[in-house]
């Protein structure tokens, strides 16, 4: 068992949130009770996550997607939205959550465990936003042709792979960067530095003609998909780092 406070401090303390100028707020979004003994992780709060963390007697509820948004503005507190907090409340669960600060984080991020995933070594911060860096570029130790690397990465990700150069297949790719989720237009800063590849989650339609047309080897795997690990990556430390704490993840059915 631990204290909220000291599971705080710990975040705090690792993940550095102070540094990112985010969409959300970063850390305790909903306080519950004091002592904690058992956590559920996720990548995301929702309905079936905050019921599921009530199920299984969660004290806390971590996740790479909170549920307040600068882009939602003030929300009242009624009809699906509701619903998906009330679990917490009703039992009293904490719920933290940790955007940016999970996908860029060198050793534990999303975008580290996808980099280590596919075997790409020599990592270091790539794609900043106002001065904090959201993700990762790496090298190949020995080059692999685009089609091998769309492959790779469907194996990896376990979910359908866009491609953006589907005529190229044989090109070699050496150096790639990568930013997780919805970072569309980030491949423009992998071109700009002369990186192989751009692996992310999403990719809009005119992002499929402009990278292409530049000669970027594009690659969306999925938003749930790509920030799969980082939460994962973060539980296993937190039950190496408190083994008395019990650790729990809870996926979820998204092909978005």
């Amino acid at each position: 068992m631990m204290k909220r406070l000291e599971l705080e401090q710990y975040l705090q303390t690792l993940l550095k949130p102070e540094l990112f100028d985010d969409y959300c707020p970063n850390g305790l979004q909903i306080e519950g009770q004091e002592d904690i003994s058992k956590i559920l992780f996720a990548v995301s709060a929702t309905r079936e996550s905050t019921e599921h963390a009530a199920k299984i007697g969660a004290d806390a509820l971590i996740v790479h997607h909170g549920v307040f948004w600068k882009f939602h503005g003030t929300r009242p507190l009624i009809g699906p939205f509701a619903k998906r907090l009330f679990p917490l409340i009703k039992n009293e669960i904490n719920l933290l959550g940790y955007h940016l600060p999970l996908d860029g984080h060198l050793e534990i991020g999303n975008a580290a465990c996808l980099a280590k995933l596919i075997g790409l070594s020599e990592l270091a911060n790539f794609g900043m936003y106002k001065g904090a860096s959201t993700g990762i570029k790496g090298i190949f130790e020995k080059p692999i042709q685009a089609l091998e690397l769309k492959s790779l990465l469907a194996l990896k990700l376990q979910h359908p792979i866009l491609y953006s150069n589907p005529h190229q297949t044989s090109c070699e790719i050496k150096s790639v960067g990568i930013i997780t989720g919805g970072a569309n237009s980030q491949w423009q800063e992998a071109s700009k530095i002369g990186l192989d590849a751009y692996i992310t989650g999403e990719m809009s339609e005119h992002d499929y003609h402009e990278s292409r047309e530049s000669g970027m080897h594009m690659f969306a795997g999925g938003h749930h998909a790509t920030e799969k690990f980082g939460i994962q990556s973060l539980m296993n430390l937190i039950q190496k780092e408190f083994p008395s704490l019990e650790c729990l993840f809870l996926d979820s059915e998204n092909p978005a």
